[in-house]
């Protein structure tokens, strides 16, 4: 019974975490790819535009 209740508080850190770093609103490792994204986008397009 122990060795279940250890599992269950692990996975629930870990989802935890998991909400906290990943998937934050503004400052989550996944908003962060997306703005570096639309900022590399932006800046491959206007390299390419300009020639």
């Amino acid at each position: 019974m122990r060795n279940i209740l250890m599992t269950v508080m692990l996975l629930v850190v870990v989802i935890l975490l998991f909400n906290n770093i990943i998937t934050k609103d503004t400052t989550g490792t996944s908003s962060q790819i997306t703005s570096q994204g639309e900022a590399a986008n932006t800046k491959i397009s206007q390299m390419l535009t300009s020639r």
